[in-house]
């Protein structure tokens, strides 16, 4: 075993290695809104649900040169986001909203998204997506490193957009029938693969 203190290594180090071994990991695409009604979509992989009850997620947003990402400063503002799961069908699309755009300029415009009404949140949603998790920010939170600051977003999950295809009798998800994927290091995504159960003790 290779013992590695982090506190040794650069910020970009960390990442490498930090993406690479904690995989899979879930993919929330994003959609904020600025004060001015721009609308933004993102894909993050810093990120998981951390409660049922109350249903709750987490984001982390690791800020450029300083500055708070549009997402993250949208968020803050507005107090309303909606995360959007990421599936083989949308995968690539996800993808191109990663460009940096001025904060002015919509990703849904430029990479031609559906926007269609969100339920409970003023934040448009993405036609795109068949699991759309509506929230509200429940806590922000920055944590500075030596090389950087990243702001964590709480939200609170205030609706449920479910495509009835994949939602099953008893209110779960059929996973084959999602096809999500998940994000592993460098430029590599994967997709469901092999599923297995295991009892639980």
């Amino acid at each position: 075993m290779a013992y590695i203190d982090p506190a040794q290594w650069s910020k970009k180090e960390n990442y490498h290695f930090l993406t690479s071994a904690v995989t899979p990991r879930p993919i929330a695409w994003i959609t904020s809104q600025s004060s001015q009604r721009v609308l933004n979509a993102a894909p993050f992989s810093y990120f998981n649900m951390i409660s049922a009850d109350p249903p709750l997620l987490s984001v982390s947003i690791g800020r450029r040169e300083g500055e708070l990402k549009d997402t993250a400063r949208n968020i803050i503002e507005t107090g309303e986001f909606v995360v959007h799961v990421i599936d083989e069908d949308n995968v690539g699309v996800a993808n191109e909203t990663a460009a940096n755009l001025p904060a002015n300029e919509s990703e849904v415009l430029k990479v031609g998204l559906t926007e269609i009404n969100s339920h409970r949140v003023a934040v448009p949603s993405l036609k795109e997506s068949r699991i759309r998790l509506e929230c509200r920010l429940k806590k922000h939170l920055t944590f500075e490193g030596q090389e950087a600051v990243t702001d964590v977003i709480i939200g609170e999950i205030v609706g449920y957009d479910v495509d009835d295809e994949i939602l099953t009798d008893d209110n779960t998800v059929d996973t084959a029938k999602l096809k999500p994927v998940s994000r592993l290091g460098g430029k590599q995504y994967a997709s469901l693969g092999a599923v297995f159960e295991i009892d639980r003790p």
